[in-house]
């Protein structure tokens, strides 16, 4: 199980600084960002849009818990990949598009990642610290609380 947590937040924090440091450029409308999405053919209007909805998405998989929430972030996030892929693919010689092959990587290990530590925490049995944890009230002993 720690191994596990480990490569999940290993690969979490790559993906999410990768979409973090796109992301921002997008946001702020640096110019090199506007020209390349120009490039690709996109309207000015839309690489804002694009840049927030990255930023919402990297906060979503690094906050823990909202289970739903993250499936849909990590939908998002290759969503957008693809698409910017397919672009590259589509205006740029096929040498300037390997380099999305990273954060495709990046994500998929990722979610891989994601959904086996989801798993082995579901098989783990129920410890006497969880127990301890989740029944813990200040005056009230384990087995009081377990009790009630």
């Amino acid at each position: 199980m720690k191994k596990t947590k480990i490569l999940y937040w290993v690969f979490t924090g790559l993906f999410a600084a990768l979409m973090l440091f796109t992301s921002v450029p997008d946001i702020l409308k640096v110019p090199e960002a506007v020209t390349f999405m120009t490039t690709l053919g996109y309207p000015e209007y839309l690489i804002r849009f694009l840049g927030v909805a990255k930023l919402l998405g990297v906060i979503a998989i690094l906050i823990p818990g909202y289970p739903r929430i993250k499936e849909w972030a990590y939908a998002g996030l290759f969503i957008d990949l693809v698409g910017a892929t397919y672009s590259n693919l589509s205006v740029l010689p096929i040498s300037s598009s390997l380099f999305m092959l990273l954060p495709l990587a990046l994500g998929a290990l990722s979610y891989m990642f994601h959904h086996k530590k989801i798993k082995q925490q579901q098989q783990e049995p129920v410890g006497q610290d969880t127990v301890k944890t989740f029944f813990y009230r200040p005056g009230i002993s384990i087995k009081q609380s377990v009790s009630r």
